[in-house]
């Protein structure tokens, strides 16, 4: 019986070990995406994660609309969007 509750506590300190070395790690980069996705809003400047730089010009509930160049401008879907561009710092926000 001794064993047995020696294997338990284990098996419930590997599960620990787990969540908090996995899963929750994962669901904070989870929650801070979709912040970063409901923050995007017309005029800011973007990186996609193909490296595309852009300007929002349009913000639709699945895509945005980038201005890439002059009279050139893209559709492309929000979950592309890498990080958004601080302009203060040249740098990305995330």
């Amino acid at each position: 019986m001794e064993n047995a509750s020696g294997l338990l506590f284990y098996l419930v300190l590997l599960g620990a070990i787990f969540y908090f070395l996995i899963i929750r790690p994962q669901q904070k980069h989870r929650k801070s995406r979709q912040e970063l996705l409901n923050s995007l809003e017309v005029g800011k400047n973007i990186v996609t994660i193909g490296g595309i730089h852009g300007t929002i010009t349009k913000v639709d509930e699945n895509t945005i609309n980038l201005k890439i160049a002059d009279n050139v401008e893209i559709k492309a879907q929000k979950a592309a969007v890498g990080y958004i561009v601080d302009e203060e710092k040249g740098d990305n926000e995330s």
